[in-house]
């Protein structure tokens, strides 16, 4: 490795993570952190955290089962086994590399059970794709029944995408760059389609929309959308349940539950590792906003996010090592 490539690995991950970090400071700044030391120490019960740790776990393994029912849909049945263990290992390979883990996650099944990975990165933004779907329905049900704190959020802390989308939409800049890449893309696979390297992207896309199909072919469809429900059922007790851990939040009831439990979702799809400093702001602006103090909020959030990130690279550590293991017959044979 070239020092390039350590360069831009390196930038890889310490700049998502000084996002995170000084949004983390930014956020914690000005709160007493010798309160939020009582409540760490005092005012937590532990024991609910980690029951809470199962349900996470009992989602990412039903979501490995889900995404084996895509593969399967290619016309090849694979092991369960392999698909459960590489998405727990793509979450833990999230917390150093953002993103990096569907990338690896899709680049280890290809090894083990010698599908092309483009095909299986289509099955991965099925995947993905159902996740934004749920997040979005979700949000957009509970906006419309709590749609007062909704307004209030958004109108104290103005979304900085809806911002740029704004900005970029109202740029003719924007749409004379939309025609040119059209244009560019027609003469590339149209006048250059001859080209080796034309063919080899044509191919690749080709494979990815054959991953992406897989939806339309699966067998058990009511099975998907059945596991679909569970995985975001598990999610939301990973999350609600540690309501239940302190005072303050114990009794705010299951529709304040969702609330935030959409807001962390929201801030978890950021690309910094594990949501770091996003996933606490939109749970302490959350929770602040339904009465909770400052620093009983920033106590949750730092005990949850820090507990459950050392849960998710535990499990993902199993998965990462449970795979060669679970693959030494097939690869002596």
């Amino acid at each position: 490795m070239d020092f390039k490539q350590i360069f831009r690995k390196t930038i890889q991950i310490l700049l998502p993570l000084a996002i995170g970090v000084i949004l983390l400071w930014y956020l914690y700044r000005n709160q007493d952190l010798g309160e939020i030391m009582q409540v760490v120490k005092k005012g937590v019960r532990y024991d609910m955290i980690l029951f809470s740790l199962f349900f996470g776990l009992a989602a990412n393994t039903v979501r490995g089962l889900r995404w084996s029912m895509l593969i399967d849909a290619l016309g090849k049945r694979v092991k369960r086994k392999n698909a459960v263990f590489s998405v727990w290992g793509n979450y833990a390979i999230n917390m150093v590399f953002p993103r990096v883990g569907e990338i690896w996650r899709c680049g280890v099944m290809s090894k083990y059970e010698k599908i092309p990975f483009t095909k299986l990165l289509g099955t991965l933004f099925v995947d993905r794709i159902m996740d934004t779907l749920v997040v979005a329905l979700l949000t957009l049900c509970l906006c419309i029944f709590n749609i007062s704190f909704f307004q209030n959020f958004f109108a104290e802390n103005p979304p900085v995408i809806i911002k740029t989308l704004y900005t970029l939409l109202s740029s003719v800049w924007t749409y004379a760059g939309i025609i040119l890449s059209v244009l560019i893309l027609w003469f590339v696979f149209v006048k250059l389609k001859h080209l080796s390297i034309v063919k080899k992207i044509t191919e690749m896309f080709r494979n990815i929309w054959e991953g992406f199909k897989s939806l339309w072919k699966i067998e058990h469809k009511i099975r998907f959308v059945i596991q679909t429900a569970l995985i975001w059922t598990g999610y939301f007790l990973y999350f609600y349940i540690t309501f239940f851990a302190f005072d303050f939040t114990k009794d705010l009831g299951i529709r304040i539950g969702l609330i935030a439990f959409a807001m962390s979702s929201i801030g978890i799809a950021v690309p910094v590792q594990g949501g770091i400093g996003v996933w606490h702001f939109m749970v302490i602006s959350t929770l602040v906003a339904f009465g909770a103090d400052k620093s009983d909020a920033g106590a949750f959030a730092m005990v949850v996010f820090a507990i459950q990130t050392v849960w998710v690279i535990l499990t993902g550590l199993v998965g990462i090592i449970a795979l060669p293991v679970a693959n030494k017959e097939k690869k002596s044979e």
